[in-house]
């Protein structure tokens, strides 16, 4: 038996309590490069905790999941934090969860607008990078160093996900 969640559109008001959102709708933004480029400024804050941290940028290629979406499992990451900036103006979900009593709490679901990408601060429950109808390329920033990064959790009854109609 599957408990059901439906997609919602990616805002900066919807997923403040999450993390951040990553596009160009904002106000810190200044040309620069002799007014030939225009920089939008600190979207996110970059964490990298723990034994020998660095920052790390990589590239992702990711293939699409099928719909509606079966939620086993989500993941965390106790030493850094994430950010996935796609490379394309395909949309991709985020699934992303509070900490509750005894492990992720119920997953909030949101489908982003093209080009806007999202950061997760370190210790957010989330979903895997999940592409929506075909394979999609991603920047993206995390931490290296020692000491285990990564927390699974696997869902005892997972969650259905549907896109919206």
């Amino acid at each position: 038996m599957s408990r059901i969640l439906t997609a919602r559109p990616l805002t900066r008001e919807a997923f403040a309590e999450f993390g951040d959102v990553l596009d160009t709708d904002m106000d810190a933004h200044f040309p620069i490069n002799g007014g030939k480029c225009e920089r939008f400024h600190d979207l996110a804050k970059v964490e990298a905790e723990g034994p020998n941290a660095r920052v790390l940028l990589s590239l992702f290629k990711a293939t699409p999941y099928e719909f509606p979406l079966k939620l086993t499992m989500v993941e965390r990451h106790p030493f850094g934090s994430q950010a996935f900036m796609p490379l394309s103006p395909a949309p991709f979900l985020v699934i992303v969860c509070h900490d509750g009593p005894e492990g992720p709490a119920e997953p909030h679901v949101f489908v982003t607008a093209p080009g806007q990408g999202v950061s997760y601060p370190r210790n957010l429950w989330h979903g895997v990078l999940t592409p929506i109808g075909s394979p999609q390329d991603f920047l993206v920033v995390d931490r290296g160093g020692d000491g285990n990064n990564l927390e699974e959790h696997h869902f005892e009854t997972p969650w259905e996900i549907r896109l919206p109609e």
